[in-house]
């Protein structure tokens, strides 16, 4: 396990993410993790709106590696631990790091804005 195998396992995890694709997100998930599923998926914001790979770190026999991701009305920060898992990086932990709460956007109907008084 190298560096380049962690980003590209770290982005396509956060991808999945953001794409709605929880069934290809679980698949980075140690068997450990999927016991407790609920409980992991839990630090999450889904849907996520946005998934980046923020840093990542060799630490001990494994990587830290945090992502950022937003959702509808917060933002998380959660730190991911990678370990070699049947041949491939795998998450063998996970923990928030930081939450910030976020207004939803309300999307302005505009065609009230525009349109002139009638009279």
């Amino acid at each position: 396990m190298d560096d380049e195998a962690v980003r590209d396992k770290a982005k396509a995890f956060a991808d999945a993410l953001a794409a709605g694709d929880v069934d290809a997100a679980i698949g980075s998930f140690s068997q450990e993790l999927r016991r407790n599923l609920g409980e992991v998926l839990a630090l999450f914001p889904l849907p996520a709106n946005e998934a980046t790979v923020e840093s990542i770190e060799h630490g001990g026999s494994g990587y830290n590696v945090a992502i950022r991701l937003q959702g509808e009305t917060e933002e998380v920060q959660v730190l991911t631990r990678w370990k070699v898992r049947d041949g491939q990086p795998t998450i063998v932990e996970a923990s928030h790091q930081s939450r910030t709460a976020r207004e939803a956007e309300v999307e302005a109907d505009e065609s009230d804005e525009s349109a002139p008084d009638s009279a």
